[in-house]
């Protein structure tokens, strides 16, 4: 199994969209492009999507090429038109800089109103780029909204059990 990105950072974002990218999640994004060795820089996909995405998510070069190939195997549809133009429009492939950073286009900071810090989050085979108070918001309103199906006081790793036990019943 591929190398997963883990935990949650806040970072400073220069006047020139300038930030530091984790150290771990440095070595994910190199773990996850077969071009890279040693000395060379990692290259990785941001998708920012529409108007109805608030973050940035970012693909290593391995996971981009699989959502890549999943897409191009289904049959032609508004589906797989819509994908393709968010996967591979509404994207930009970037390469992290010699000093660890990444460097983030005026168009994407504007999308997400990225100022002065951007929130990281890993989500498995990506992260997440969001304005820190843009995901407490969704944050919270996730959390809300998942207390809907699960018991108050549930651990979400017991529930996570229990649905995959239902799943297995159909």
């Amino acid at each position: 199994m591929a190398r997963r990105f883990r935990g949650e950072y806040t970072f400073k974002v220069d006047a020139k969209g300038r930030m530091s990218i984790p150290a771990l999640f440095r070595r994910v994004l190199e773990a996850g492009d077969p071009n890279w060795t040693e000395g060379l820089r990692p290259e990785l996909v941001i998708v920012y999507g529409d108007d109805s995405r608030d973050f940035l998510e970012v693909y290593t070069m391995t996971a981009i090429d699989a959502l890549d190939d999943k897409i191009a195997r289904l049959p032609r549809s508004p589906l797989k038109r819509r994908l393709e133009r968010m996967i591979s429009g509404q994207s930009h492939q970037t390469e992290v800089d010699g000093d660890g950073r990444l460097v983030l286009p005026q168009k994407l900071r504007q999308k997400i109103g990225l100022e002065k810090e951007a929130f990281f989050i890993a989500s498995g085979d990506t992260f997440q780029i969001w304005k820190p108070e843009t995901f407490e918001a969704e944050d919270a309103a996730f959390a809300e909204e998942l207390g809907e199906d699960i018991p108050e006081g549930t651990d979400p790793l017991d529930a996570l059990d229990l649905m995959l036990d239902q799943r297995e019943d159909f």
